[in-house]
C-alpha cells in the first residue's frame, strides 16, 4: 500500500502525473508453421479488444477511476488495442450532446483530472526456430491523487507473463498554499514493493532506478523452467532428446534476451 507524504494543503489542483508502463511477454515453442499460427490465433482471440477492454475496467476499478471514454479495435492480421480517458473524480454535471457551441477553452477544467489507460498486443513469431512471442504494452497514467501502482499484481496476473517489464515515473510537480512545489506525493524506493510476496517469489527480479528524477524501472523473468507451459502444438514426450535440449536452449536464449534487451552470441 502507498504510505503517503504529510497531507499537504494545496493551492489547487494536485498536478502530478503518475505514469506506470508495462512491457508484458508471454514465450513459445511451436514447431510447425501451422502450430505457429495457430499459436498467434489462439493468443489473438484470447486478447482480443473485447477482453482487454475488461481488464482496463477492472484497472479503473482498483485505482479509483471514474471512465469517461473507451476507444478499442481489432486489427489484421492480428493484434488489438484499447484506450480508455479516465477520471479521478465522479462526474460532476452529465455530459452535453446537445447541437450547441461547446465550451471556451478558460472554462474547461475538468481536463486536469482525466488521465488514461491503454494496452496495445503484438503477437510474432520467428519462422525457422519455432519461436513465437506475445507482447502486451500497457500504459496507467494518472493525474491527481489516484496511483497506477495500486493496480501493478492484478496486470501482471490478467496476462501469461513470462518476462514483466515495468517503468513507473512521476511528472510535474504540484503546488502548497505557501508557493512550495512538490515534485512526489508519496515514498517509494522500488517498483518490487507494490508486488505481493507470492509474485515476486515466483521472478528473477532486477531494479534500476533514478531516485533523484522519481524514475523507478524493474524487470522481472520467471525463475522456475517447465518446458511443458512453453510448448503449443507438440508435447513433450514427442521431442528427441536432442530436440528437446534445442528447444529448451532457444527458449531460455529468447527470455534471456529480452529480459537483458540485447542480442546473445
Amino acid at each position: 500500500m502507498i504510505k503517503p507524504l504529510p497531507k499537504l494543503k494545496l493551492e489547487s489542483f494536485n498536478n502530478l502525473t503518475k505514469t506506470l508502463s508495462f512491457n508484458i511477454y508471454d514465450i513459445c515453442y511451436a514447431k510447425s508453421s501451422e502450430a505457429q499460427s495457430e499459436y498467434i490465433a489462439y493468443i489473438d482471440e484470447a486478447y482480443n479488444s473485447e477482453r482487454l477492454t475488461n481488464i482496463l475496467t477492472d484497472v479503473a476499478d482498483i485505482i479509483g477511476a471514474n471512465i469517461l471514454n473507451v476507444a478499442h479495435q481489432d486489427y489484421e492480421p492480428e493484434g488489438a488495442s484499447v484506450t480508455m480517458l479516465i477520471a479521478e473524480l465522479p462526474l460532476k454535471l452529465p455530459l452535453d450532446k446537445s447541437e450547441a457551441p461547446g465550451p471556451l477553452p478558460d472554462s474547461v477544467v475538468a481536463h486536469l483530472d482525466k488521465s488514461h489507460l491503454t494496452v496495445h498486443t503484438y503477437p510474432e513469431r520467428h519462422p525457422d526456430s519455432g519461436i513465437s512471442t506475445f507482447r502486451a504494452d500497457i500504459d496507467v497514467s494518472t493525474c491527481g491523487e489516484i496511483s497506477p501502482l495500486k493496480a501493478l499484481n492484478f496486470l501482471i496476473h490478467s496476462f501469461e507473463s513470462d518476462i514483466v517489464i515495468a517503468d513507473y515515473r512521476v511528472r510535474g510537480f504540484t503546488r502548497d498554499i505557501k508557493g512550495t512545489k512538490h515534485y512526489i506525493d508519496h515514498k517509494i524506493n522500488s517498483i518490487q514493493n507494490f508486488m505481493d510476496k507470492k509474485t515476486l517469489e515466483r521472478y528473477q527480479a532486477v531494479d534500476v532506478n533514478v531516485y533523484q528524477e522519481n524514475i523507478f524501472h524493474t524487470k522481472m523473468m520467471l525463475k522456475d523452467f517447465d518446458l511443458g507451459t512453453y510448448l503449443f502444438g507438440v508435447d513433450e514426450k514427442d521431442l528427441a532428446p536432442r530436440e528437446k535440449t534445442t528447444v529448451i536452449n532457444r527458449l531460455q536464449r529468447e527470455m534471456a534476451e529480452i529480459f537483458y534487451g540485447q542480442n546473445l552470441r
